[in-house]
């Protein structure tokens, strides 16, 4: 009795009954909240919908998405796909990703698999890799999240990177308007399907009782194809502005399918749109990426601009759709989505490079015009260009360097002769810079027939390029008779003021030294063959009172 007494006095708690083996561990914070039960209006009600209604195809559902629902699930966990994933089965679409969302917390997951990584700060999910190399695959593995209002969450001043150590240890955070910096503290099911954007991407599925968990109508908006944001639209835009980009590019992805936005979804898109402008640039760049290489890089900017979203979101974004019916960008947009269709690979610094050629090229020029050689000249319009319109992002090394070669390629191309040709196709970025060439081609720049010289070479046999080889050096032999003045090599301009000054003194020396030693080099002077070049050595001081003519004849040394 003496010590509960003491344990109550100092505020412990009695012992907690021991976990039994495969049950899931449950926390104070991962307690469903009775109001968020008796809300239904906030929180939704629980509907299960059987495969005979949702019809989702399992042959659809990636097998490495199923392994870890049902490893988590042995273990006592609850475990469903979520997300996107479930909204394209819905639609008989083949997903591309999949998220498993779960009441294991990010270190209870990670305890589950070999390879499996905790990331983010703003909100922590894990990563579940399979694979390795190309062929791995990600599965994203996050916690369900408590509905937290954000009056009570703890307010910060400034943002992400100006208050990172304000932000050290919180687990739940905004800003001054509203916006979620941290939100790490877990809950329910029905509080995390609350939590989610759309409707469509609130759904849960099991695929091991092929059961379809909805809470907020989500299927009844897939069949009436209607992009509804759960709860009150302008509150989810100022918790994160992100949401907007998601919304747009949403409503282009399922453009086709005739997927629209809700009126009360899109209404505030306009007004809120200043709120993007606190998001780190790094962020802002990588949804960027999403709404351009997703495969709806036209769909997405015609998206922004009918809703008049086509400035003031992201500089460099604001640029794309300014110059997206430009020859060259709409060929890119194009290609880009031609390629994710057919199940390749794009790269952010091919779009970018086709984007930002047309800046490249005034700078290069302008550099030229001011007399400096043009490999430097372009190398600096590269950087020049790169830091005015990119700025600091994610992998902006990386990225500059892919575009640099792209641009760098460019005049080497028009090399055809000699050995330039065979280690030209050997340069590990030469498909991209090639590829780039064709679309410069394409968009009405005289350069079709280069391109095809290069595609053909690159795919010829060792003969076949020698021939072509032969046949291109023939040409500019006949180009350089027909033309000798593209022949001449262009004079640099000199530099008058230090040519003429290096003259004068070479002149003032050479009367000197021959005042002072006449007869030295006087047959080589006169004979038809220049004298070697001698080197001329510094003149004695004479004597005090002596050699006045010569004194008045030699330069001193601070001429």
């Amino acid at each position: 009795m003496i010590k509960q007494f003491i344990d109550k006095l100092l505020g412990k708690r009695g012992k907690k009954a021991p976990i039994q083996e495969n049950q899931a561990p449950v926390t104070p914070r991962t307690k469903p909240r009775k109001t968020a039960a008796l809300n239904t209006k906030t929180f939704g009600k629980r509907h299960e919908v059987p495969v005979s209604v949702h019809g989702i195809d399992p042959d659809f559902v990636d097998r490495r998405a199923i392994d870890v629902v049902k490893t988590l699930q042995d273990k006592g966990y609850e475990a469903y796909i979520v997300g996107g994933a479930v909204r394209d089965l819905l639609l008989g679409l083949k997903p591309k990703d999949f998220d498993v969302a779960t009441n294991a917390t990010p270190e209870q997951v990670k305890s589950l698999f070999r390879r499996a990584f905790i990331i983010g700060r703003r909100f922590r999910i894990v990563h579940v890799v399979f694979g390795r190399g190309r062929e791995n695959e990600v599965i994203e593995v996050t916690t369900f999240r408590a509905y937290l209002d954000n009056q009570a969450a703890e307010k910060i001043s400034g943002n992400e990177k100006t208050s990172r150590q304000a932000l050290a240890g919180v687990q739940h955070a905004v800003d001054e308007s509203g916006r979620v910096l941290r939100d790490n503290v877990w809950g329910s099911m029905q509080e995390d399907a609350a939590r989610r954007d759309f409707s469509i991407n609130a759904m849960y599925y099991d695929p091991r009782s092929q059961i379809v968990v909805d809470y907020h109508h989500g299927i009844e908006d897939a069949q009436k194809h209607m992009i509804r944001m759960i709860g009150d639209p302008v509150a989810r835009y100022r918790e994160d502005p992100v949401r907007m980009l998601r919304a747009i590019r949403f409503s282009a992805k399922l453009n086709r399918l005739g997927f629209k936005l809700g009126t009360k979804t899109a209404q505030p898109l306009t007004e809120l749109r200043p709120l993007l402008e606190d998001i780190p640039p790094s962020r802002m760049f990588d949804e960027m990426l999403k709404l351009l290489q997703t495969g709806h890089a036209v769909a997405s900017i015609a998206q922004l601009q009918a809703l008049h979203l086509d400035k003031g979101i992201y500089p460099l974004l604001d640029l794309i759709v300014e110059r997206a019916d430009w020859p060259l960008v709409a060929l890119a947009l194009q290609d880009t989505d031609r390629r994710v269709a057919e199940g390749k690979s794009v790269a952010p610094s091919f779009l970018l490079a086709c984007v930002l050629w047309d800046d490249v090229q005034r700078v290069w020029e302008r550099e030229q015009a001011r007399g400096e050689h043009p490999n430097p000249a372009l190398s600096n319009a590269i950087n020049e260009v790169f830091d005015r319109r990119v700025g600091d992002v994610s992998g902006r090394g990386k990225l500059a360097a892919d575009i640099r070669e792209i641009w760098m390629l460019q005049p080497r191309f028009e090399r055809r002769t000699g050995k330039a040709p065979i280690s030209m196709v050997e340069q590990p970025r030469f498909r991209a810079g090639l590829d780039f060439l064709r679309l410069r081609g394409r968009s009405g720049e005289t350069i079709a027939e280069l391109a095809q010289w290069w595609e053909t070479f690159s795919l010829a046999h060792d003969e076949e390029r020698a021939d072509m080889l032969e046949h291109a050096r023939q040409q500019a032999q006949q180009s350089c008779k027909t033309n000798p003045a593209r022949k001449q090599k262009k004079p640099r301009k000199p530099k008058t003021d230090a040519l003429n000054t290096a003259q004068e003194l070479d002149e003032h020396s050479s009367k000197s030294a021959d005042s002072i030693v006449p007869d030295v080099g006087s047959d080589a002077l006169q004979s038809n063959t220049a004298p070697a070049k001698k080197r001329r050595r510094r003149r004695k001081k004479p004597a005090a009172g002596t050699g006045d003519d010569l004194n008045a004849n030699t330069p001193t040394d601070q001429e």
